[in-house]
């Protein structure tokens, strides 16, 4: 399957409803990407519903992330789950946005719908930085960390979640709690089969050579994986990597890997999409790569995220 220009999508007209309390129209910066935008009361009946539920609780209790999850299909419909699941596991799309709608300003409520979310999807993978199921992290005007993640004036380069952990990572949300003083730090986002020199690299002999994953101290990750870039999923073709954690075991490795990453920063294809606060994203990890454009300086700088990822149900 060789890459293409995914086709523009009229944007007048929506794609979909689910019980007429979600409409699904094209993203207004990526053709491929969907948004969701709930009906207000059915998002206000949700955190009505889910009001007397404690954070501490979700995070404790496997199961009361699926009670969630349940609650918010009931309130915006019993289709739901199989909306958001069609969504992400169609290939030509992948991916989608939805936000809070200015219904709530609230970072526990923020942590019920990203929950919500996620568990229409699939269970959540176990997030060993933060030591529960998802994490929450800031980015400021100084940094000591070990990654790119939290570094705000370099460009965060493209990859995938999960490269370095056993357990499968088919999707990827993140959801914007705050924001002040941030000019720049967009997303960066690209499907693999939009990147034009993708099959250079595909007809390698290292495209599926497995590769040595190893993470740093932060992510509290002992373990090594071997798993190789390219590799083909239920859903196609699949990439893993990040140019940080992948750990080559000479000079020819290390020229392919750098190459690669270079041709994916270059690619006319990788487009920024701006993320308001109390919005999330929710990108398939197989056939996704994601990053983050630089900030400008600004010692007033704050950007707060949440962090989940897991597996899609079967």
């Amino acid at each position: 399957m060789g890459a293409q220009t995914p086709t523009v999508i009229d944007r007048s007209i929506p794609l979909s409803t689910a019980s007429g309390k979600v409409r699904i129209a094209p993203h207004p910066r990526h053709a491929r990407l969907r948004h969701l935008a709930f009906e207000t009361a059915a998002l206000r009946r949700f955190f009505d519903e889910v009001a007397d539920i404690e954070v501490q609780n979700l995070e404790y209790v496997p199961f009361m992330r699926f009670h969630v999850a349940r609650k918010l299909a009931e309130a915006v419909g019993e289709d739901l789950a199989d909306t958001v699941r069609a969504i992400v596991t169609d290939r030509n799309t992948g991916g989608f946005t939805l936000g809070v709608q200015s219904v709530t300003s609230n970072p526990q409520d923020y942590v019920k719908l990203g929950t919500a979310i996620g568990h229409l999807i699939g269970p959540c993978n176990h997030d060993a930085m933060s030591g529960t199921y998802y994490a929450r992290f800031e980015v400021r005007d100084t940094d000591a960390s070990d990654s790119y993640l939290r570094q705000a004036y370099r460009l965060f380069t493209l990859h995938t979640d999960g490269t370095f952990v056993d357990e499968a990572t088919d999707w990827l949300l993140m959801m914007k709690f705050a924001e002040a003083n941030a000019v720049g730090g967009e997303s960066r986002f690209l499907h693999i089969d939009d990147w034009s020199e993708r099959d250079i690299f595909l007809h390698d002999p290292l495209a599926t050579r497995p590769m040595l994953h190893k993470a740093p101290g932060s992510k509290n990750v002992a373990q090594s994986i071997e798993r190789p870039v390219f590799f083909q999923s239920r859903f196609g073709l699949a990439l893993s990597f990040i140019d940080q954690f992948v750990q080559p075991r000479n000079g020819e490795e290390a020229d392919y890997l750098r190459r690669l990453s270079a041709s994916m920063e270059a690619s006319p294809a990788t487009t920024e999409v701006g993320l308001p606060v109390g919005d999330l994203v929710v990108l398939n990890n197989l056939f996704w790569l994601h990053g983050r454009a630089p900030f400008q300086k600004n010692a007033g700088l704050h950007r707060e995220l949440m962090r989940q990822r897991g597996m899609i149900s079967c």
